[in-house]
């Protein structure tokens, strides 16, 4: 990764469905190489995908919530086998394995709280795995929409 790599990243972060010779415009740079390195930061898996952002009051799930979830017996079958189980639950929207005392952290959104303790007990409770769960309502969420590479530590010394 190199400056016009970065900044390639955070052009196309801010607006994906810029044309490439926008891009280039932007980068001062000619088409062809825009082009060839946004072909390469893709090979490379840097780029993984382009995608919509969508507002979730819109689709009806105006209610998030982090799930903490502790499933035993912690063998790799298990773990799976619960991974696949939530990550398939249309109410889910991301799922972390963790170390420590929580195992699962989920994060959900539904239309409101009826259906969030719906989602605990009908889903969650009945998981014979499943050993606890606790739950945080979400207020407020804001995420960084532009993520640009760290400097390796021997940089910064």
């Amino acid at each position: 990764m190199d400056e016009l790599d970065s900044a390639i990243l955070a052009e196309l972060q801010s607006d994906a469905r810029q044309t490439n010779r926008e891009l280039a415009r932007r980068l001062g740079v000619a088409p062809s190489t825009a082009l060839e390195r946004v072909r390469s930061l893709e090979r490379r898996n840097v780029i993984r995908g382009y995608h919509g952002e969508v507002s979730l009051a819109a689709l009806n799930r105006s209610v998030q919530a982090l799930i903490s979830v502790q499933v035993r017996p912690l063998h790799r079958q298990v773990i799976d086998s619960f991974q696949d189980f939530v990550a398939a639950l249309p109410e889910v929207l991301s799922v972390f394995v963790l170390a420590g005392s929580d195992d699962f952290l989920l994060q959900v959104a539904v239309q409101d709280l009826d259906r969030l303790h719906a989602f605990l007990v009908d889903r969650l409770s009945k998981r014979k795995e499943v050993t606890g769960f606790k739950t945080s309502v979400i207020y407020r969420h804001t995420r960084s929409t532009a993520i640009s590479p760290l400097e390796p530590v021997s940089a910064r010394e």
